[in-house]
């Protein structure tokens, strides 16, 4: 269906525009959802032939690195349209709240900047499908296997120029929310001073010449303003590293390409294929009612346990965990099933939610995990070494949180609660059990066993994962055309916000090694005798401080640049070759703490919403707050014992 168009005055036409352009933005990112689907049957097909028949799909790997990059440019303007670009809202929707006036126009100030960003990218990437086109550029090897680079490198352009469109027609939007809302004095102050700031920094470094050294210090300066002002942590990467560079070099042309560069080389590998992947396949298993079966089988098995339920919810998540790798669905789907469930049976609604919040992020640590995935890509690690290292911290920290419920339900029974007699609980039998949780065992088995025995590489993995959690959702007739189609465009969705993260950071550090900042700083503190173990505890309060205002994923594209070639240096001698591994393991435990504690625990948030009902945000966070000590614990044990980690690699 497309858009009518009825209109005679000025105002109906600039309506009708704006439904062509949401209606068009719509069927563009339709067409990348569609893509992920199809490269899901496409390597599954060459996977198949590989190891069934020794006859692969030739292409599939080309087909599929030529395709990430149009896919995520294909995907993007639905997502700022739909709000679905990551920002670090904690000062900025407070900001909203007191003066809508302010805050409206300092997005059309974040809007402005990202039309002239896209804007200036679109130049670029028109050109450089022109030159495709004309110099008759192919992917592949002739004779076996060719495709024109064209398509893509139009399809590219044709995702960032409807993005900068996206953000022209967003800061027309703003415009008249500012108009409606009029502006007060103390909230122009506010936006004219962050903009004043900004001014004053990049007129120092033209007038001062500061040097090189500055001029990154400046660069993250400026970074963690623009993060505090709530504008979308993608565009500040980008504005920022193309900032950085333009005065680094002294010539705009650099800049731009760099960002070019960045859009187009960035993510164009195969191994990028498996964060869409891995995203299907977690999706397909929250609609299958993997999660539910999961719990109902573990609260039986624990029910005579001090505090059982509670374990239960451990259990479960743990074994969601493993085939989706995603906390935030956990968070989700444990607050509908295992809280209204621990609170008829005596538990506190403190404690209830709590424990969702805090075990939720098991999802991000046990393998597969998307956010392992994702450090492996910035700190350039090998993504099956990662699994492998993550599965003892991963298993040791189901165990501690086990412990953690034990032990309050022994000595803080009234923080517990006072759990009633759990067998009204439907039984259940050790055949009724395994019958439940064998699709979970073969999902696990298929892509864990596959890329520990070396059979798939992740992405094909993720692949083969996603296929079979799609037969096991068909199976049990929880699959529609409509749940389908959602599940399809929640993948895009969150593949976009999380793959453009990475394109932002790719910019942000070019700009940073040319300004020298991290090996100057890697020189500074091996000559000041910090230590190794010093710089390690910082960097991971650092973190910590940087998860309770950012999620996951741009905490590790921004910050794992910065400090690992310095905890790579120091480390090495300490720990070994596997120092990056064991660094990866602990940030992401430190990272996931942050996703639990005030102000905004991403985690916490979620099982508040969820669960509603006059659930209040101050009960989630104090009964999540002794998981963030047991992951510290976890943390003191890693580094006490490095061996947790490397001794499997």
């Amino acid at each position: 269906m497309t858009p009518k168009d009825t209109a005679t005055t000025p105002n109906s036409v600039m309506t009708t525009l704006l439904r062509w352009h949401h209606w068009l933005i719509a069927m563009i990112a339709s067409l990348g959802t569609a893509w992920i689907f199809v490269l899901m049957f496409l390597i599954c097909a060459d996977v198949v032939g590989l190891k069934l028949f020794s006859r692969p799909l030739y292409g599939v790997v080309e087909f599929t690195e030529a395709s990430i990059v149009p896919i995520v440019f294909l995907q993007l303007a639905g997502a700022l349209h739909h709000g679905r670009l990551t920002r670090a809202d904690f000062l900025f929707a407070g900001f909203a709240r007191r003066a809508p006036g302010g805050a409206a126009l300092l997005d059309t100030l974040f809007m402005l900047a990202g039309a002239l960003v896209f804007a200036a990218l679109s130049v670029q990437l028109f050109e450089q499908f022109t030159k495709a086109y004309a110099s008759a550029d192919y992917i592949g090897s002739k004779a076996i296997f060719t495709l024109p680079v064209w398509p893509f490198a139009l399809l590219t352009f044709i995702g960032a120029a409807a993005t900068a469109v996206e953000f022209a027609a967003t800061l027309i939007r703003k415009l008249g929310e500012t108009a409606a809302h009029g502006l007060r004095l103390p909230e122009t102050l506010v936006v004219l001073a962050v903009a004043g700031v900004v001014v004053a920094l990049i007129a120092f470094i033209l007038v001062a010449d500061p040097g090189r050294l500055v001029i990154g210090g400046l660069v993250i300066a400026v970074l963690l303003l623009l993060l505090m002002t709530g504008m979308p942590v993608a565009l500040v990467l980008m504005l920022v590293g193309i900032g950085g560079i333009w005065l680094l070099r002294d010539n705009p042309t650099v800049a731009m390409r760099a960002l070019k560069t960045a859009a187009t080389g960035t993510i164009n590998k195969f191994d990028f294929g498996v964060v869409p992947l891995f995203v299907l396949m977690g999706l397909f298993t929250d609609i299958s009612d993997i999660g539910r079966d999961a719990y109902r089988v573990a609260a039986w098995w624990t029910r005579k346990l001090l505090g059982g339920l509670g374990i239960a919810t451990v259990a479960a998540n743990a074994i969601f965990a493993a085939v989706t790798g995603i906390s935030i669905a956990s968070a989700a789907i444990f607050s509908r099933l295992a809280v209204p469930q621990m609170v008829e049976h005596g538990y506190t609604r403190r404690f209830a939610a709590g424990t969702v919040a805090g075990t939720s992020v098991l999802g991000m640590l046990i393998p597969p995990s998307l956010l392992l995935i994702i450090y492996g890509f910035v700190a350039e690690a090998s993504v099956g070494q990662l699994f492998v290292a993550a599965f003892i911290p991963g298993a040791l920290l189901a165990a501690l949180f086990c412990l953690t419920i034990l032990l309050l339900a022994r000595f803080a029974p009234e923080f517990v609660g006072a759990p009633e007699a759990n067998d009204d609980l439907e039984p259940e039998t050790l055949v009724s059990s395994a019958r439940r949780l064998f699709p979970i065992a073969i999902m696990v088995s298929i892509v864990l066993g596959g890329i520990y025995l070396g059979w798939f590489t992740p992405t094909q993995a993720g692949a083969v994962g996603a296929f079979v959690a799609m037969i096991v959702t068909l199976a049990r007739r929880r699959l529609t055309r409509e749940t389908l189609w959602r599940v399809l465009q929640d993948t895009g969705q969150i593949t976009v916000t999380v793959l453009v993260l990475v394109i932002g950071a790719s910019v942000l550090s070019k700009a940073l090694v040319m300004s020298s900042l991290p090996m100057q700083t890697v020189s500074y503190v091996t000559s000041a005798g910090y230590g190794f173990w010093g710089i390690v505890v910082l960097t991971l309060l650092i973190a910590i401080v940087m998860g309770m205002f950012l999620d996951s994923t741009s905490i590790i594209v921004i910050l794992v640049p910065i400090v690992l070639p310095l905890i790579t240096s120091l480390g090495t001698p300490v720990i070994g070759a596997d120092v990056t591994i064991w660094f990866g393991i602990l940030i992401i435990i430190a990272v996931e703490m942050g996703l639990l504690t005030p102000p905004f625990g991403i985690s916490v948030f979620v099982v508040t919403a969820t669960i509603g009902n006059g659930c209040k945000l101050g009960e989630v966070f104090a009964g999540a707050f002794p998981y963030v000590l047991t992951m510290a614990v976890l943390i003191g044990l890693i580094m006490a014992f490095p061996g947790l980690v490397t001794a499997v690699l």
